[in-house]
C-alpha cells in the first residue's frame, strides 16, 4: 500500500474509533459501577493492529484518544484515557502475534491492561492506592468486553482476509 492510501486509511480508521467513542459516550450505563463500558472504538485499535501494523495503529490511537477528550471529555479524560489505551497498545503489540487467530484472547488481555492503565492515572491524579479495590470488578467486566470486542475484530479480519480490493 502506497504513503497516501497508508495515510487515507489512517485517517479514516481514526474518524471510525473517534464516531464510535462518542456514540458509547452518549449511551447509559451498562452497569451499576461507574466506568464500565464495552470499548467499541477498541475494535478498531485491535484491527489497525493486526491491518496497518503498529506504527500507523499508534497514531490513530492517539488521534482518537486526543480528539475524544476534546468531543466527549476533559483533561481527566485524557489522562485516564491515554494511560489506559497506551497500557493496552503495550500489551497488544507484545502479545499480538501470539494470538492471531484467537483475537478475543488478546482483547481480554488488551482490557484488562486498559482497566489497569486507567487506575494507575486515577491513583496519581487522586494521591491513593485505594482504588485498586475497584479493580477486581473492572477486571470482569475487561473479560467480558474485551471477548466481544476481540470476537468483532475477528469477525472483520476474517471477512477481509481473501478480498483482494481492500488495502490496494
Amino acid at each position: 500500500m502506497n504513503k497516501t492510501k497508508r495515510v487515507a486509511l489512517d485517517a479514516v480508521l481514526a474518524a471510525i474509533a473517534l464516531l464510535l467513542f462518542i456514540v458509547e459516550a452518549q449511551m447509559p450505563p451498562l452497569t451499576s459501577i461507574p466506568g464500565i463500558k464495552i470499548g467499541l472504538a477498541n475494535v478498531v485499535t485491535l484491527f489497525a493492529v493486526y491491518y496497518c501494523g503498529k506504527k500507523d495503529t499508534a497514531a490513530i490511537l492517539f488521534v482518537r484518544v486526543a480528539l475524544g477528550a476534546i468531543f466527549a471529555g476533559n483533561l481527566s479524560t485524557f489522562l485516564y484515557s491515554f494511560c489506559g489505551a497506551c497500557f493496552c497498545f503495550l500489551i497488544t503489540c507484545l502479545l499480538a502475534r501470539f494470538f492471531r487467530k484467537k483475537v478475543w484472547v488478546l482483547s481480554v488481555f488488551g482490557a484488562a491492561a486498559h482497566n489497569t492503565g486507567q487506575l494507575l492515572a486515577a491513583s496519581v491524579f487522586m494521591q491513593t492506592i485505594s482504588v485498586f479495590w475497584y479493580l477486581p470488578y473492572l477486571l470482569i467486566a475487561a473479560v467480558c468486553s474485551g471477548a466481544f470486542t476481540g470476537l468483532c475484530t475477528q469477525f472483520i479480519l476474517n471477512r477481509i482476509q481473501n478480498r483482494k480490493d481492500i488495502g490496494q
